[in-house]
Parts: C-alpha cells; structure tokens; sequence
C-alpha cells in the first residue's frame, strides 16, 4: 500500500466507473454505506474525463473492468466466484466477463520461449503459430514439437504482467484499507480478506509451473474417468512463464449446431459433464472450477476434454462427507437430517435450534422439489441454503462458495446441451455412491485401518512416553493428576494427537 501510484490509480478507476456508468451499479451490489458512496463520488465525478471509455456495447461493470485492463478483468472474475460477496445479480454479469484482449507480438512470444526454455525455438518446435487465443494473463500458439510432428498448445505470459498486476493489486489493498475505515459496516465483507484471496489466485496463475502442477494431479486423479480426458503437459517444455500441453482436437461444447453435425449426443453429453463435476468434487475434493463451455471440447471419439487449469477448487474429506450428506438428505427430503449434519460440523453455532433450522430448510427444499425437473437447480438449492444459514450464524466458507459458483457454470453447461436434463437424476446416483463409500460400514473399516497406520508409526514412542511420564509423576513431591503431561515432548504429542487421536475423533463424529 506504498506509494502515490495508488492514489493516481484509484482517481482513475473511479473515473472510469463513473464514465461507463458502472459506479452507480457497484456502489449497490457491494450496499456501499452512505460515507463510501460519497467519497467514490468525489473520486470519480470530477475526474470522469480522466476515465476510460470502454465498449458501451457491454453491460457497465464489464465494460468498466474490460477499459481499466487485466488485473481488473481477472478480478471481475474471481469476484464472479463469490456472490456472498458481490451479489448473485453481479456475480451473474461478471462470469461472462469477456477475458480477450489484443494478443503480444508472435516474435515477443517466441523470445519468452527461448529465454524462459533456455534453447532456441527452431531446436524446439518446427511450426509455431500466430495466437490462436489472447486472456488478461496469457496467449496461446499452437506449436509442432521438432521431429515427432506432434501439435502441442503452448501458453505464455504477457511480458511485464507481474509488474502490472502488482502495482494494481497493491492499489486493490489500498482501496480496501479506506472501505474498512469508512465503512465499518462493510467488514462484514471482509475487503482485505478478498483481496488476500484474490491475490494468491493470481499469484499462482502468473507461475504456469503451478497450473502445470494442477493439470498434472487433474490428470492423475480422472485418469480412469470414462469419457473425460486431460491433455498432457510436457514438462520439458513448460516453465515459469511458459506451459506446453498435449493439442486437444474437438468441437468447442458451446457449439451445439457442431456438436450435432459430428453426431455426438448431447443429452448424454449433458449428463457426463453434470456426474463428472460432482465425481471430482466428491471423489478426489479436486475439481475444475471454471468448466464453462469456452474451457471444454468434444473429442471425435465423444470424450470430453477439459484444459485450461489456472482455477481449481478443492475440498478436504471431512467437509466432502458432510457436503454429500447434505445434498442427500435435501434428494431424499429429510430435512431434519440436513439440519442434524450442519450442527455435528459446526456450521451452525450449537446455540441455534436444530428444529427451527430443519424448519427453514423445509422452506428452501420444498419449492424447489415443487418444480418441474427441468427446471430443478442444485446451483440455486445451494444458494438458498447459504441464506439461511446465514441467518443461522452460519459463517461464509470460501471453498463451498466456489463449489456453488462451480455447479450453477456445469448446470448451466448441462442445459445448454439438454433443456430438459432432470439435475436429481443425474446427480442421485453418484452422491449415493459417494455416501456408501465415505459414510458407510466399508468407510468405518477404511478409517480404522488408516488411523491404525498412522498410530503404528508411533507405536514404538508409546513405551517412552508412558515411562517418563510414569516416572515424572512419581518424583513429584505433591500429587498432580494432570502434571505428567508437561513431561511429555511437546512435538511428540502434537503428532500424536494430529495423526491417530484426530482421526480417531473425526471417526466418532
């Protein structure tokens, strides 16, 4: 937060809000108090004519965020995955925030190539492309690998982007200061925490050694998934700045009139997407949080194939287990277990009471089922969830708030292949999977068998213990039934209690 820039930034995002006529729409879908909208007007107003113009061709903020450059584009979007944040109306507009922009130079890609891969091109590929694709971070070429004629895609960063983007988001942390000191009433919002979160999004995209890292453990993870397929990456060829992947041939998924021409069925097609989201995200807690149609192909054969890894969502087993319970108590409309799974987590604080909160659940279930099933929404049941346990004191989750975000895109993707795709049905049979293995008497065996390897491997420190703790206490000149745990090693207990008690307790829960 150093610096003039930050301020000579902040007059000229506000002018370009006000220009484009997206203040007034931010300004709400953040509920700004009356102190903030006053001084974002006395940011922007006088100093509209500073402002960029953009495309009025575009809805406000998109267009604002589009004028204003990637660092702002790339923020639209990862706001776009928090609608506990911004609003559903908002979130809705930025996920179409269109993320093109005029491509680099080939011959200033083909020199990031080289430095970043220490070789020369023309050792390394024998055809490299024009940019066939330009985002807010990185372009794509297509490429042919040298001797095997191999297509690959490659990806590479804008020049200069860290700096861009660590300048803006420098400005980013300094707005968010002045909300949380102008408007108290904000920091419900938690603008610092948003921007934290924003920040490591964007850290680990400008470093295509991660998203490398993501594609690979994707793969590993839906390596036996029927139907889907990953293109590889070639780490020989992908570094820092540059990520090389195997080419994926196939018709783009949001091109239906294609999809029918190469004769694939697209019900089906539907139906692979929506079970194989919830697959990944049940399964492995290791899902693709941006599988939209622009991020998906049909393959000639009819797999479906996914690139693109720079946003993964993911999920650690114990909150998998209560999410599935969850969505299979609304399928099987119990609610009142619904309502029993959120107070054994901790979502609800233990003061609430558990029969009022089945109750509500009732009122979000009820309708929904009340639907013809075309038109049922796990998107939206898991939106309204999330407003009443809100209400409930429920305290916002950043990972199930991105899974949210994840399934209304799938859902959205499923439909645009079949209108009339029955969400439930898809869905049922792998939630209900998912219970049996995680939930039921083969996952019991499953828990005691891992929490038996991890005590196994402290067995042999458990004599010691025992011993000096035995000893400690008989040297003691006054009793203290609890003192003997102070003889005991500090990081001896603490790997004790986070491997086998742990799990032990996770168990009986």
């Amino acid at each position: 937060m150093r610096g003039p820039h930050n301020i000579i930034r902040l007059i000229r995002t506000g002018a370009t809000l006000e220009r484009t006529g997206a203040m007034g729409v931010v300004l709400d879908a953040f509920e700004a108090p009356p102190a903030l909208r006053a001084f974002a007007r006395a940011l922007g107003k006088p100093f509209a004519w500073l402002g960029y113009e953009g495309d009025p061709a575009m809805p406000p903020a998109t267009r604002a965020l589009t004028a204003l450059g990637p660092a702002y584009i790339k923020f639209g979007q990862v706001l776009s995955t928090r609608p506990d944040v911004v609003g559903e109306e908002m979130a809705a507009q930025l996920r179409v925030l269109q993320d093109k922009l005029p491509p680099f130079p080939r011959d200033v890609a083909l020199a990031e190539v080289e430095k970043e891969l220490g070789q020369p091109v023309a050792e390394m590929f024998d055809d490299f492309s024009q940019p066939i694709a330009a985002a807010s971070i990185a372009q794509v070429h297509k490429a042919r690998l040298v001797g095997t004629g191999r297509d690959v895609a490659v990806k590479v960063l804008r020049p200069g982007i860290e700096k861009a983007f660590r300048k803006d988001v420098d400005a980013f942390y300094f707005a968010a200061w002045i909300i949380e000191r102008l408007a108290p009433g904000a920091r419900r919002l938690r603008p610092m925490d948003v921007i934290t979160h924003f920040d490591g999004v964007v850290r680990g995209e400008l470093d295509l050694r991660l998203e490398s890292s993501a594609a690979s453990e994707f793969a590993d993870n839906t390596a036996g998934d029927e139907g889907f397929r990953l293109p590889p990456v070639i780490w020989s060829l992908s570094a820092r700045r540059v990520m090389t992947l195997g080419w994926a041939d196939g018709v783009p998924l949001g091109d239906n009139a294609a999809i029918d021409a190469a004769g694939h069925d697209r019900p089906a097609l539907a139906a692979r997407v929506l079970r194989l989201f919830l697959m990944h995200a049940l399964r492995d807690g290791y899902f693709h949080a941006d599988m939209h149609q622009g991020n998906l192909k049909v393959a000639p054969d009819g797999d479906i194939i996914a690139y693109d890894f720079g946003i993964m969502g993911h999920i650690d087993e114990y909150t998998r287990r209560v999410y599935a319970e969850i969505l299979f108590g609304f399928i099987r409309r119990d609610y009142k277990r619904v309502a029993e799974v959120h107070f054994e987590a901790g979502y609800v604080p233990a003061d609430q009471d558990v029969d009022e909160f089945a109750r509500a659940l009732r009122a979000v279930g009820e309708p929904i089922f009340g639907m013809d099933a075309s038109h049922i929404s796990m998107g939206r049941l898991l939106n309204y969830l999330f407003e009443v346990t809100e209400r409930f004191g429920m305290e916002t989750r950043t990972e199930l708030i991105l899974l949210q975000r994840t399934m209304v895109v799938v859902e959205g993707v499923a439909r645009s292949l079949d209108p009339h795709i029955n969400i439930w049905e898809v869905a049922r049979p792998v939630v209900e999977d998912y219970i049996k293995k995680s939930i039921g008497p083969r996952a019991v065996g499953s828990d005691l068998a891992r929490t038996a390897r991890v005590l196994a491997r402290f067995g042999p420190r458990l004599p010691g213990l025992v011993e000096r703790a035995l000893i400690a206490q008989a040297t003691r000149k006054e009793p203290d039934p609890q003192g003997w745990t102070r003889w005991i090693c500090p990081a001896s207990l603490g790997a004790l209690a986070g491997g086998g008690l742990v799990a032990i307790i996770e168990l009986l829960l």
